[in-house]
């Protein structure tokens, strides 16, 4: 009778509640809908990784392989180089392109002038808005023999000659990662910027009566306010490891730049798409998801305990 009467209070008060939250309630049914629609039907598909699945078949018709497709995936020699490719160009997106918001957005906070403050800001915005098409286009132009780039490198005597870097297999991952960090950097600061907005200001006010530099109110108030933020933005980074930028990839990529920029989404696309093997393709994808589920749990384990045994999520 207790738990009866403790679960109709409980009902009654969700019910109540529910009822004065309507309005908000219905706007989010969307987003329901389409994340059930999107991100939970799919994963019936995910069968298709220990079976043997063809266009000609159905996902249940299709034959039982087991972990046969993973084993194929884990001995072939050109999945193992995208994981390579996949890693250095990350973890190099993730040293230069994780750091590098936190400090353009520190920078921009600490500029008072409003319409100078206000320009910086939308000049750095702009790349998000070009899609990679446009910026391969302007790389592949900007980096061939006869680009900007080459003369000014000529002229400044750095380079003898002009070189393609776009066709150099060792100058792919610099590439892939500079053009990714000025694309994406300024973007980046959106919400950096919103938090340190939120930061009291009479804390820097007794900082500077205390004597404290700039650099040191930085250090000592902006940086540990922001700690929770930047914690979030880095286990969402490190769960995007082995994510590399697809759209980036098909673009940038060339014959001749393959061994360095073949990266595992487009591995799998290849493979997935382009030969039709949606079974092994599934299995590389499906096993990708399972060691970034992972690093994420790691990740955060990590920073719970650089913020207080607070965890982000």
């Amino acid at each position: 009778m207790i738990l009866r009467e403790v679960i109709r209070v409980k009902v009654g008060n969700f019910t109540k509640k529910f009822r004065s939250q309507l309005p908000l309630q219905l706007m989010v049914i969307p987003g329901v809908l389409f994340l059930i629609i999107f991100s939970y039907v799919p994963i019936y598909g995910l069968v298709i990784a220990f079976k043997s699945y063809s266009v000609t078949d159905t996902i249940s018709s299709a034959d039982w392989v087991g972990l046969e497709n993973f084993r194929i995936a884990f001995s072939d020699k050109f999945f193992w180089k995208s994981v390579v490719n996949t890693l250095a160009i990350s973890l190099l997106k993730l040293l230069i392109g994780f750091t590098f918001p936190i400090i353009l957005s520190i920078l921009i906070f600490e500029v008072k002038d409003g319409v100078f403050k206000k320009t910086v800001q939308t000049i750095s915005y702009l790349p998000h808005f070009l899609s990679w098409i446009v910026v391969g286009g302007m790389l592949i132009s900007w980096l061939s023999t006869s680009g900007i780039f080459n003369e000014l490198l000529v002229l400044l005597g750095i380079l003898d000659e002009p070189r393609n870097f776009m066709i150099e297999p060792k100058s792919y991952w610099l590439i892939a990662v500079l053009s990714d960090v000025w694309k994406e950097a300024g973007w980046g600061t959106i919400i950096y910027l919103a938090t340190m907005s939120g930061i009291d200001p009479t804390y820097y006010e007794a900082a500077k009566i205390d004597g404290a530099t700039k650099l040191q109110q930085i250090w000592h108030i902006t940086l540990p306010l922001m700690k929770f933020i930047i914690s979030l933005m880095f286990i969402l980074a490190v769960g995007g490891l082995l994510g590399s930028n697809l759209d980036q990839t098909l673009v940038l990529m060339n014959s001749l730049n393959q061994s360095h920029a073949e990266v595992i989404n487009s591995y799998v696309y290849k493979i997935g798409l382009a030969q039709g093997d949606f079974s092994y393709a599934t299995a590389v994808g499906l096993a990708i998801s399972i060691v970034s589920l992972i690093l994420v749990i790691i990740t955060n384990t990590v920073t719970k305990k650089m913020n207080d045994n607070r965890s982000v999520f």
